[in-house]
């Protein structure tokens, strides 16, 4: 059985994230699992604002995506604690990460005889523009209204 790890804050879940659990699950195959890392709060407050939905909510919502066969926490910004737990055969990494966390993740992986598959990053699919053009939106709409 090939498992595959893949992990986001999920914050807002859009087309980005969905092609990359799309593409993890296709990974691992029909009998394979894509196990999803989500991280906590305090993992994503590392380097990300606090996200505006709770852990637990963050949490639910991975689950219930199709692609999805088991949502776990994820208690630092880096996934290698989890995949050194859970061994899988493939790390999803997206180019958007940093060049040395990624090869550091292919050190690690090789070490578990596994591998780093990197997916292009979507820039038109960023949780922080989305977030940013609902405030400009909104926030101008709300001073119009005021």
């Amino acid at each position: 059985m090939k498992i595959v790890y893949s992990y986001y804050v999920l914050d807002i879940v859009h087309r980005g994230h969905l092609s990359m659990m799309k593409n993890a699950k296709q990974m691992a195959g029909k009998n394979g699992k894509s196990i999803v890392g989500i991280l906590t709060d305090e993992a994503v407050m590392e380097r990300k604002p606090k996200p505006s939905l709770s852990f637990e909510e963050r949490m639910e919502i991975a689950a219930a995506i199709k692609y999805v066969d088991l949502a776990v926490a994820q208690e630092t910004y880096s996934p290698l604690p989890n995949v050194r737990k859970i061994r899988p055969d493939i790390l999803m990494e997206s180019s958007s990460h940093d060049e040395k966390d990624i090869e550091t993740a292919r050190k690690v992986m090789e070490e578990l005889n596994g591998r780093v598959v990197v997916i292009p990053y979507f820039p038109g699919q960023s949780s922080t523009n989305i977030k940013n053009g609902i405030l400009q939106t909104n926030g101008n709409q709300r001073i119009k209204q005021l």
